[in-house]
């Protein structure tokens, strides 16, 4: 069968060649109709006694078995030297970080928060929190002073692992505001007044041999990620994630034996998290880490030198190198890389193809979310590739479209959603619930939570179509939000801040094409009464706006308006703003998409 015709794009379908390894999901159809979660569960030991944690399967169980001396962890520095870690040396290391968090009077269940780079620290401290039964929660180092303390009071943070310039530049300033933080770690001490040394009391802690015996609905992970209105939604994760982690490292990512795996995103998101540290490990193959931000000849460098064999990789990332040229890719041995995946964004399919061309091998576009806590559509490493799509559902996944109505709501009849079936058709991508990493509650929001779900589905907030022969193939978002280098940015923050500067009255913020991240951040602001709009104010209000929400996620752009358009309830009408801006008619919004 070939897609459907409405689908179909100027990209012809890429007919895999025989994998040099054989693929753990060679046939799909039969392995989607014997799979069961269950036979996942199996497939992971669980503790002595009863339990799941994380920290066990992805190291306590290696530590004490034939892989204990193989190597876990491996990170390149500046200068391109390693440092590695076996999976022994990580299972001690993080017993001594459990100890320390014991000696500190930390329960199981408190939060532990992160304002941290690529360091090994970061990774020694996820994994003993999690064996001590805490609750682990990443912050993005890129992050300005206000989403810090905004997520750190939301998640009752109490305790937090950063950097000594960190501190003195993001935490310092609104310490006062955050009560239940009680312990500052640095990294890089010595200590200084209101911090403690993560040197130190590692050195003098007895490391805490037991492993919580926590059971699989105890909260493990606690993942912010943006909402259109309000404030961040803090999406909560379990250890049974685990058994999602291992699947999904086994069919999407076809990890084996011996492969040595690079994942590049950054630890501070959901991706970093579940696919940097928890599903390598949970596989047993050696994780490497790039302590350094994306340069082109190093990440080749890397590639080569390190023997990476499976590739994980953004979108945004892979742009940047189609960018430096195809001789730049051939002027390095990549002979041991056989799989290159990509999530975080759209993936175009110019990307898709280029990578053939580039190292003999297309990049394998796949889809998620931080609710979801794993990868829920995928293209597989045995099957043809349809450049520009999603991909199909991962064994054990039911994926579907809903309909929606003129509103954008879903359409639900007789308690059950209306479901679209026709392949030329959008609806909204619905996965069925129940999966293991499925998130199971936004913290202290339950009624934001329960709307996620309608007519027996989750609501992922994306819109898509599906062609004839199952490939799913993403339109665009549903909402507001804006996604910039495969992160998630609320418009909502960005106007918050934006409105407390002197100057602005109001502000409307949208994501607007850009060739490298897919989207950057564009603001509309309308001035207070008497504020002439200046180039030294424009720029006055950007800085103000790098400042408070770090470059990561403050607008780019900003454009001065008289008036801003409302809805008559007075809510910004961000949609307008984006068909303004792209130039498209005002009385149809229908052909507004994500940029791909």
């Amino acid at each position: 069968m070939t897609a459907d015709a409405g689908l179909a794009t100027r990209w012809p379908t890429i007919v895999k060649q025989p994998a040099a390894v054989p693929p753990h999901l060679a046939d799909y159809d039969a392995t989607c109709a014997e799979f069961r979660w269950d036979d996942a569960r199996r497939a992971l030991n669980g503790l002595p006694g009863g339990g799941l944690n994380i920290a066990h399967e992805a190291v306590g169980r290696h530590a004490a078995g034939p892989l204990r001396d193989r190597e876990a962890l491996r990170f390149v520095r500046a200068d391109g030297s390693t440092r590695s870690y076996s999976y022994a040396e990580l299972d001690g290391r993080s017993a001594r970080f459990a100890g320390v968090l014991r000696d500190l009077g930390v329960q199981p269940g408190d939060r532990v928060f992160s304002l941290l780079g690529r360091s090994p620290d970061l990774y020694v401290a996820v994994l003993g929190t999690l064996r001590y039964g805490s609750v682990f929660c990443p912050l993005f180092s890129a992050f300005g002073p206000e989403p810090v303390r905004q997520r750190l009071h939301l998640g009752g943070g109490r305790v937090l692992l950063t950097t000594r310039a960190y501190y003195r530049k993001k935490v310092a300033p609104v310490r006062d505001q955050l009560p239940a933080l009680e312990h500052v770690l640095l990294v890089d001490g010595p200590a200084e007044p209101g911090t403690l040394d993560l040197a130190e009391l590692m050195a003098a802690a007895e490391p805490e041999t037991e492993i919580a015996r926590t059971r699989p609905d105890d909260l493990a992970l606690l993942h912010f990620t943006s909402g259109t209105t309000g404030t961040p939604k803090g999406a909560m994760h379990v250890h049974e994630a685990v058994v999602a982690h291992w699947a999904t490292g086994l069919y999407a990512l076809d990890l084996h034996p011996g492969d040595v795996y690079w994942c590049t995103a950054d630890p501070g998101w959901v991706t970093g998290m579940s696919y940097g540290i928890i599903a390598p490990l949970v596989h047993g193959v050696t994780a490497v880490v790039d302590e350094e931000e994306m340069d082109a000849d190093r990440w080749y460098s890397i590639l080569a030198e390190q023997h990476v064999t499976v590739w994980y990789t953004a979108p945004t990332a892979l742009r940047m190198l189609m960018r430096a040229g195809t001789e730049r890719a051939r002027a390095h041995d990549l002979s041991a890389l056989r799989f290159v995946a990509s999530v975080g964004e759209p993936l175009n399919p110019e990307v898709v193809v280029w990578g053939q061309e580039a190292w003999g091998l297309p990049v394998h576009d796949n889809w998620w979310q931080t609710e979801t806590g794993g990868i829920m559509i995928a293209n597989f490493v045995a099957a043809d590739i349809r450049p520009g799509s999603m991909g199909r559902p991962i064994p054990g996944i039911e994926a579907a479209l809903v309909a929606r109505d003129d509103d954008g709501d879903p359409i639900v009849r007789d308690g059950a959603a209306v479901l679209v079936t026709d392949p030329e058709l959008e609806g909204e991508l619905a996965l069925r619930p129940g999966w293991p990493s499925m998130f199971r509650g936004y913290l202290n929001e339950e009624e934001r939570y329960r709307r996620c779900f309608v007519g027996g589905w989750y609501l992922t907030g994306d819109l898509a179509r599906r062609d004839a022969d199952g490939w799913f193939w993403f339109v665009g978002r549903g909402d507001d939000v804006i996604k910039s280098a495969g992160h998630l940015i609320g418009p909502f923050e960005v106007e918050s801040s934006l409105m407390e500067h002197d100057a602005v009255a109001e502000a409307g913020a949208i994501g607007v094409p850009d060739p490298v991240a897919g989207q950057v951040v564009k603001a509309f602001v309308q001035l207070r009464r008497g504020v002439e709009p200046t180039d030294e104010l424009r720029l006055d209000i950007l800085g103000f706006a790098r400042k408070r929400l770090g470059p990561a996620v403050a607008p780019r752009e900003i454009a001065f308006a008289e008036n801003l358009p409302k809805t008559r309830s007075g809510k910004i009408l961000r949609r307008l703003l984006r068909a303004r801006e792209l130039g498209l008619p005002e009385g149809d919004l229908s052909t507004l998409e994500a940029p791909r």
